[in-house]
């Protein structure tokens, strides 16, 4: 076993239990540890996240300069547009509405307080893989 193992992505944030509950119902994940001052959450796949009650954390300002980019979460959807719904529908924001050049088509947003993520749109290859 590895000396030091990844364990949970922790964003501190002024109200854990609301930033728990819009990443809860976006990865469809299940609440398993909470405290006064932590909220921490397992989705389906496996991903594991808390939240972290800090009162004087202050929001990224990404794209701007100050405050810039402090951390940044991608979530992989085969459904840009539809994930977008359910982005904005549970409180969140889009960033930007430019497309993503390259081989990947990806949308910036920010949740409820303020953390930046990215929708990165992936294919399913369905065909057969030739000898």
């Amino acid at each position: 076993m590895a000396l030091v193992v990844a364990g949970v992505v922790v964003l501190d944030c002024a109200e854990p239990e609301k930033l728990a509950l819009f990443y809860t119902e976006l990865l469809e994940a299940e609440q398993t540890d909470a405290s006064a001052n932590r909220v921490e959450i397992k989705g389906a796949d496996g991903t594991r996240m808390a939240f972290r009650r800090d009162m004087t954390a202050t929001p990224p300002s990404w794209p701007r300069p100050e405050n810039s980019l402090q951390v940044h979460l991608d979530f992989h959807v085969e459904d840009l547009d539809e994930a977008e719904r359910r982005v904005v529908s549970l409180g969140g924001r889009p960033l930007e509405t430019k497309e993503a050049s390259g081989p990947f088509e990806e949308r910036g947003y920010a949740d409820p307080a303020g953390h930046s993520f990215t929708l990165r749109r992936i294919t399913r290859d369905t065909a057969p893989k030739s000898g």
